[in-house]
């Protein structure tokens, strides 16, 4: 444990991860192996809570778009995110672990209801935490909802695992020369509006001085390097 920058973090998964090999949905192999990540972060001495986005499943802002209710969609994609939640429960429970999923919408028959006190406790004995259903609220993303839990629960850490290797100027698919930031700070990504978090993410964990990680999450022990302070992805802080 003397290694450890950073005590509690809070990770924060892009629904799309859980796709694996298919164009939809959930790969039982990348839970498998999400799960043996986390489990190696918490016997290090990490406490530990994890956003799951839905976006593997139903993105709300996208049909709003198309002409579907925003409220509706959103509500939809909140569901989205306890389904990958459940998922990502019953993997870590398979190694053992001891996991709670806490929604921020009410649905007692399937998860514990959200409230911080109750959250911060679990965590602080030992157990990983699932925050889904973003903020139960909607025109919310859940990068926000995450950025609010790692704060309302005193992480030291955010970490955001995603598809790629960290935050770039431009867009490293589309641009070639596309240049990587090992650092930046919170007022250049903000003004750069660089498409790391929505701008409301980047402002909370900015005002609340949280730092933050960008990760590739199929790299392997990402998640505990980070936790150790090591110069993997991208971190950004004040």
């Amino acid at each position: 444990m003397s290694d450890l920058k950073y005590r509690r973090i809070l990770v924060k998964l892009s629904g799309e991860a859980l796709m694996g090999q298919y164009d939809f949905g959930i790969d039982a192999e990348v839970i498998a192996v999400l799960a043996h990540e986390l489990k190696s972060l918490q016997q290090a001495g990490v406490e530990l809570g994890i956003v799951i986005g839905g976006g593997n499943i139903f993105r709300g802002a996208g049909l709003a778009a198309a002409g579907l209710d925003r409220v509706a969609g959103d509500h939809m994609g909140m569901l989205a995110t306890v389904m990958n939640a459940l998922a990502l429960k019953d993997g870590l429970q398979k190694k053992g672990l001891k996991v709670s999923v806490m929604s921020g919408l009410a649905m007692p028959q399937v998860c514990d209801s959200y409230t911080q006190r109750d959250a911060r406790e679990k965590i602080a004995l030992g157990e990983i935490v699932i925050f889904a259903a973003g903020t139960g609220n909607p025109y919310f993303t859940t990068d926000t909802g995450a950025s609010l839990r790692a704060i309302e629960i005193q992480a030291d850490l955010m970490i955001k695992a995603t598809k790629v290797d960290g935050i770039y100027d431009m867009d490293p698919v589309k641009n070639p020369d596309a240049r990587k930031y090992d650092h930046i700070l919170y007022n250049d990504a903000i003004d750069q509006r660089l498409a790391v978090m929505d701008i409301t993410a980047m402002v909370l964990c900015h005002e609340n001085n949280l730092d933050m990680a960008v990760c590739n999450i199929s790299e392997p022990n990402a998640l505990l390097a980070l936790a150790r302070g090591e110069n993997l992805g991208t971190r950004v802080t004040n």
